[in-house]
């Protein structure tokens, strides 16, 4: 007996799933397939970058599923952690049980299949193994609903042969490709990061998100102003674009801007192409770059040999700039807000912030409920 992959899905969008994400794995392939084939599915480039990027949709309003094979889960111990953890925010995982004992697999599988449970019981993870009876695996679907309306994540663990086969319809893909650069082409003015920040806080508009990456850019944003439509990230370092990815597929009336560092962005490069090829026009995606890392005491980074403006737009995006000031910057976002296209902006910056600067004083948890309030604001 194996479980009809179509029941578990069409439950699982009774129960207000329809948003999924993830990395393929031969044991979850016709769950994927399913999801590819019926609801919105998001291909990540990695585990975290999923997680991350579900976590967005549910910001979003969108009950999300995360798909990942066990040896993924350890790309995805960051988010899981310190993002979904520290700020409740939900996901709703399907992690397969390669390498499990007494089945012959391959050898990198050996200790994951050992140790997968363990792992997510550590990071204080409630999870079941998925029946393979359709009426008990709905069951299964409520209490893990029940988790997630609780603000706790939830996963399955899948065992090789657990789900009936369901074939991929023909895939068309689409061809994604950068319409507008500009390189650099003068002097930088070379302002502190806190001018860069206020003046995006300066434009931000009703309808705009600002999400700040781990570190002393949100602490600096909500010296600058604490306000509900600001998003001040903690841990998950790099998932910052991820995030806003998923938020802005799911809120496509809002516009949401991801604020990067040159650290962070080098961690998970990868999502440079998701993020273009899903291409959501009300993402805007802006890098600072001061070539260290600030908040761990200002070791260095190797930015200085990158070119994110032309790696942004080879990976697809729409429009990639190069801006030298803050006066160029507020330019281009005004810009974008006119006629929005997914977008990428660098600016480089000066070393060094406050040092007495302090740290947000509202819990992460309170961060996430009233942007979710906000964005849902009539």
């Amino acid at each position: 007996m194996k479980l009809n992959v179509y029941e578990l899905g069409e439950k699982l969008k009774e129960l207000g799933f329809d948003f999924y994400t993830g990395v393929p794995c031969s044991f979850l392939s016709d769950l994927i397939n399913y999801a590819i084939n019926e609801v919105t599915y998001v291909m990540s480039t990695n585990e975290g970058d999923a997680v991350a990027t579900s976590a967005g949709a549910y910001l979003g309003g969108r009950k999300s599923v995360v798909l990942m094979q066990n040896s993924g889960l350890t790309n995805a111990v960051s988010p899981l952690t310190s993002l979904n953890y520290s700020f409740k925010l939900p996901v709703l995982g399907f992690v397969s049980l390669r390498g499990e004992p007494g089945l012959n697999d391959e050898p990198q599988h050996e200790l994951m299949g050992c140790i997968t449970e363990k792992m997510l019981e550590l990071m204080e993870v409630k999870w079941e193994y998925l029946s393979k009876d359709i009426e008990e695996a709905k069951k299964q679907l409520i209490r893990a609903n029940e988790t997630i309306e609780n603000n706790e994540t939830f996963f399955f663990v899948v065992k090789k042969g657990t789900l009936d086969n369901v074939e991929l319809n023909e895939q068309k893909l689409k061809n994604v490709s950068n319409k507008i650069i500009e390189t650099k082409n003068s002097n930088d003015e070379l302002s502190m990061r806190l001018n860069v920040l206020e003046t995006l806080n300066k434009i931000k508009s009703k309808d705009t998100l600002l999400l700040a990456t781990t570190g002393k850019t949100g602490r600096e944003l909500y010296e600058i102003e604490d306000a509900k439509n600001n998003f001040y990230m903690v841990g998950s370092m790099g998932s910052v674009s991820s995030i806003g990815l998923g938020l802005a597929l799911g809120q496509k009336n809002k516009k949401v801007i991801a604020i990067d560092g040159d650290g962070a962005l080098l961690m998970r490069m990868g999502n440079l192409a998701t993020n273009a090829y899903y291409s959501p026009d009300n993402l805007l995606h802006v890098l600072i770059d001061n070539n260290l890392h600030d908040s761990t005491g200002g070791q260095f980074t190797v930015s200085h040999n990158i070119d994110f403006v032309q790696l942004a737009a080879t990976n697809g995006y729409v429009n990639s700039f190069y801006v030298h000031s803050v006066a160029e910057l507020e330019k281009k976002i005004l810009e974008w807000k006119n006629n929005p296209k997914l977008t990428f902006i660098y600016i480089k910056v000066k070393k060094g912030t406050n040092p007495k600067l302090g740290r947000p004083k509202i819990k992460p948890f309170q961060v996430k409920n009233r942007l979710m309030e906000f964005i849902h604001e009539k």
